[in-house]
């Protein structure tokens, strides 16, 4: 699929409560500068019902950085962790860049994917819409500052928004020398970016259930994607969920977990 070498994946599996050992288990997977901590109170909701997995990506989270940021070669390091985990099927849930990932995975390795569910984003290219977190994050960088409210002054030079500065501050570990630093590969990230912004990877339709769950009040589903949406996954269900943005996991946090129970517990 990709000549990159594959990393280690951190990850967070949950087994699932008593009663539940047999279904096939949840693979979640964030999205651009994102992490699995992100996802623990959802992930909480879901081991009710199945075993769960939520994984950081390659320069993300707790996981390695490494270069290469194509989809392939992010389906790749997805694959040996299921491997890893002995896992041969499993319902597959991606958000934003994880979504084009999840597409990815199921289109290149279908017998893998017992169902899709694709969390507010569409199988297109998007136009370069991140400068502004990248230079905050790169200023964040710079400034070494020494607590998180020093940090939280250097990214709004760059975001207004105080929500999306929350979420970057995600990013940000204290380190050695006792200064607030990023454990993203942001060099990494940003030299990918093109590839991020671009089409999943995978040279056929996925043919297996899908749920696409998009938020009311976000612009990256929108109806004109929708054809590009079911050519490459014929089966898809679109659902839309009021008062969310693209964060919608996090606006609508019940109708989403309920959307995603509802879908898999269908099959």
């Amino acid at each position: 699929m990709t000549d990159a070498a594959t990393v280690d994946l951190y990850f967070i599996d949950m087994p699932a409560d008593d009663g539940a050992a047999d279904a096939a288990p949840l693979v979640v997977i964030h999205g651009l500068l994102g992490s699995a901590d992100n996802w623990r109170s959802h992930l909480k909701v879901w081991q009710r019902s199945r075993r769960v997995i939520a994984l950081d990506l390659r320069n993300h989270g707790r996981s390695p950085h490494a270069e290469g940021m194509r989809y392939a070669t992010m389906v790749s390091d997805v694959l040996a962790l299921l491997d890893k985990l002995s896992i041969e099927r499993a319902h597959v849930l991606g958000h934003s860049m994880g979504g084009k990932v999840a597409i990815s995975l199921a289109r290149i390795a279908p017998e893998r994917v017992a169902s899709l569910i694709v969390a507010d984003i569409a199988p297109v290219k998007y136009d370069h819409g991140h400068d502004d977190v990248f230079a905050a994050l790169e200023r964040v960088r710079e400034g070494q500052p020494k607590n998180r409210r020093d940090a939280d002054a250097l990214l709004a030079e760059h975001v207004d928004s105080r929500p999306t500065r929350l979420f970057l501050a995600t990013n940000l570990v204290r380190n050695d020398e006792n200064v607030m630093a990023l454990r993203v590969g942001l060099a990494h990230i940003k030299s990918g970016y093109g590839d991020i912004i671009d089409v999943p990877d995978g040279d056929r339709p996925y043919e297996g259930p899908t749920l696409i769950l998009r938020g009311g009040d976000s612009h990256y589903v929108a109806d004109d994607m929708l054809p590009a949406a079911r050519e490459m996954l014929p089966r898809a269900r679109v659902v839309t969920l009021k008062n969310a943005g693209h964060w919608l996991h996090a606006d609508q946090p019940e109708a989403f977990q309920q959307a995603v129970d509802a879908f898999i517990q269908a099959l």
